[in-house]
């Protein structure tokens, strides 16, 4: 038996109904990650992704986090920035947050999740796996870990660490365009001295790990990341 995938259904707060691509681990079950999107929406690397999530036992589940204004919009790389550009202008933060809150809770109720939670974005995602991790409860209980990839909203959410519950990791490139050094090092002052987390910088720029999208990404630092990534969720969800 392999790795198997799917779309889900998932019913909103306000009675929308939005998709998420799953992929499920051999075995058919094992803890669970929510997958945030880069502004590219799910394409091949975020279906990827979950597909290399489920190989190491997890059932990766993705929310169309674009839904409400394009459902299925994506782009393959950097050829469609302006068309992402633009959704992310008109993405809803405060819907965006109730549809984590609602993806959170079918990915526990999945019959194939055994209990545990992780969350993990990249770019978009990054800060929506930060929000996730402070904002998004389940019967009273919060994701068991998050990993945000230089989220660059991130620094308009830094409100929202003191109610950060879980172990979090945070990746950044040290030559990220998108993300100012301040603004790196005003997360990593807003979240040190918190139990369970973890800082890292790379020699790369924004979205490092993305390798759909060659003027980003960077092998060597994306496998590092990726390694730390994997480890930490082996730690905190097995």
């Amino acid at each position: 038996m392999s790795i198997t995938t799917r779309y889900e259904k998932i019913t909103a707060h306000d009675g929308g109904r939005f998709e998420a691509y799953c992929a499920i681990p051999d075995g058919g079950h094992g803890p669970g990650i929510l997958v945030f999107q880069e502004i590219f929406g799910i394409n091949d690397n975020m279906r990827g992704l979950a597909e290399r999530l489920a190989g190491e036992g997890f059932v990766a589940l993705v929310p169309d986090m674009f839904w409400r204004l394009q459902p299925r919009f994506e782009s393959k790389d950097e050829s469609g920035m302006a068309d992402a550009f633009a959704l992310v202008q008109q993405f809803d933060r405060e819907l965006g947050m109730a549809d984590i809150a609602a993806t959170h809770a079918h990915l526990v109720a999945m019959p194939e999740c055994t209990g545990k939670v992780g969350a993990v974005g990249f770019c978009l995602g990054g800060a929506l796996a930060f929000a996730c991790a402070a904002t998004s409860r389940v019967d009273g209980r919060g994701p068991d870990a998050a990993v945000c990839y230089y989220g660059s909203a991130i620094n308009d959410m830094l409100a929202l660490a003191d109610a950060l519950e879980c172990p979090t990791m945070y990746h950044y490139g040290n030559d990220d365009a998108f993300i100012p050094p301040e603004n790196i090092n005003a997360v990593e002052q807003a979240v040190d001295g918190r139990e369970g987390v973890e800082f890292h910088r790379y020699e790369a720029g924004h979205a490092f790990s993305n390798w759909d999208a060659p003027s980003f990404y960077r092998q060597e630092p994306a496998d590092i990341a990726w390694e730390r990534t994997l480890a930490f969720f082996h730690r905190t969800l097995d």
